[in-house]
């Protein structure tokens, strides 16, 4: 199914209400006149699409008020392998060595844990216990990733072997 043109997408009042706010900025900024502000703020409180709005906050520099377009997410992919955090994932150019039976990879429910441990420690100990032993915590998990993480960089990356 076709995606929808952007431009015709049905508005709320939340949208109308940032291109109000973006055109007072810019009536107080000395681009528009006072004539020019009532006008369009009219027409902006009748706009009923994204296009309606885009027509009305054309000529004018950002921020205008619309929601700006999501960028495109770029493909995860680092050096190091799969592993924790945002766009971590394998470097295209090991992509080939990945093998099909692999899968997907389960990672370590880091948060849920650290969540737990606190949640115990704080209840049994105190609150002060509980924060150090989740960053105890936190700090061991870290650092054994960082090993295993380096174990395997070394054994793509080993002096002599062809790439």
């Amino acid at each position: 199914m076709p995606r929808p043109d952007p431009d015709r997408l049905r508005i709320g009042d939340i949208e109308r209400d940032a291109v109000a706010v973006a055109l007072h900025d810019h009536f107080a900024a000395g681009r528009l006149t006072r004539e020019e502000l009532d006008e369009r703020l009219d027409a902006t409180l009748a706009a009923r699409t994204r296009g309606d709005l885009g027509a009305i906050v054309d000529d004018l520099p950002e921020p205008n008020g619309l929601p700006r377009p999501p960028a495109p997410r770029p493909a995860p992919a680092t050096a190091w392998g799969p592993g924790w955090g945002p766009g971590w994932g394998p470097h295209p150019a090991h992509a080939h060595r990945r093998h099909p039976a692999h899968g997907h990879r389960h990672h370590f429910p880091a948060f849920p844990l650290l969540l737990a441990v606190f949640l115990v420690t704080t209840f049994t100990v105190g609150a002060g216990a509980g924060l150090l032993a989740v960053l105890q915590l936190a700090l061991l998990v870290w650092v054994i990733r960082a090993v295993v993480l380096t174990v395997r960089w070394r054994r793509v990356h080993r002096p002599g072997k062809n790439l």
